[in-house]
């Protein structure tokens, strides 16, 4: 593991902590490997019945993947790529043996967003931020099995207002849907999460598991391919030109081609 993602055994729980805070805990493909890595041992070592994930210090869970890494792509199969990339880490989250639990506060965001809607379980502050901001920020697009995440969790509508208006949705709002499932100060993060973790790590594992794998199952059935989606995205004048704005912190100006 790299120091930008910190893994740890604490009795029955494995940490893991996305370790970039000057950068929100954007991922690298480093950190997106060493992820994988650490659901390898959740599933390896007998001893760990609950895996939590969270971000270092208070400003952000996970604030998307670090966006200097798109300035390499130069086609639409670049994102093809990236997003299949994408979709293997979050369905082999999903997969893990475990109940997986997010604990957030601050940004909550794009690749974040995704790995903790994957979560068997989301703890978080009132002061959190979800969203997928892409549509004024970057101009790219999500992998379908992204799209079903969020669709499945929020429903159509408040799926497409959060990705179309490019809408922030505060802790309040997201607990309110149910994606959240406990909601607490900032200071009580800790806490609130040791008393979710306590209670998992109580009961009978394969049961768990049981549960865990029919939801994934029953939500992988009918996901469709999207690669042509994706290719027309990421292949696009907007989202080249978008990846540059950002980069230079302009705003960007959209073609629509």
């Amino acid at each position: 593991m790299s120091d930008d993602l910190l893994v740890s055994r604490d009795g029955p729980v494995l940490r893991v902590t996305f370790n970039r805070p000057e950068q929100r805990n954007a991922l690298t493909w480093q950190m997106y490997a060493d992820l994988v890595g650490a659901c390898e041992l959740a599933d390896t070592d007998a001893e760990v019945r609950v895996m939590v994930l969270r971000g270092a210090g208070d400003a952000a869970f996970v604030a998307g993947t670090d966006i200097s890494q798109f300035s390499e792509f130069r086609t639409g199969e670049d994102g093809i790529a990236y997003e299949q990339k994408i979709t293997g880490v979050v369905d082999r989250l999903a997969r893990v043996r475990v109940p997986t639990v997010a604990a957030i506060s601050g940004f909550c965001v794009g690749g974040g967003l995704a790995l903790a809607a994957v979560c068997d379980i989301r703890v978080a502050t009132r002061s959190a931020r979800f969203g997928v901001p892409v549509a004024r920020t970057l101009g790219n697009c999500l992998a379908m099995g992204t799209y079903s995440l969020l669709v499945g969790h929020l429903g159509p509508a408040r799926a497409l207002d959060m990705l179309l208006r490019a809408r922030m949705f505060t802790g309040e709002e997201m607990h309110a849907v149910g994606f959240v499932a406990e909601l607490c100060g900032d200071a009580e993060l800790d806490a609130c999460t040791s008393s979710v973790v306590d209670r998992l790590a109580s009961h009978a594992p394969l049961t768990m598991w049981a549960a865990k794998e029919s939801v994934r199952r029953l939500r992988q059935a009918n996901v469709p391919n999207g690669d042509d989606i994706v290719r027309t995205v990421y292949g696009s004048e907007d989202f080249h030109h978008g990846v540059a704005s950002f980069v230079a912190k302009r705003k960007p100006r959209w073609l629509g081609r």
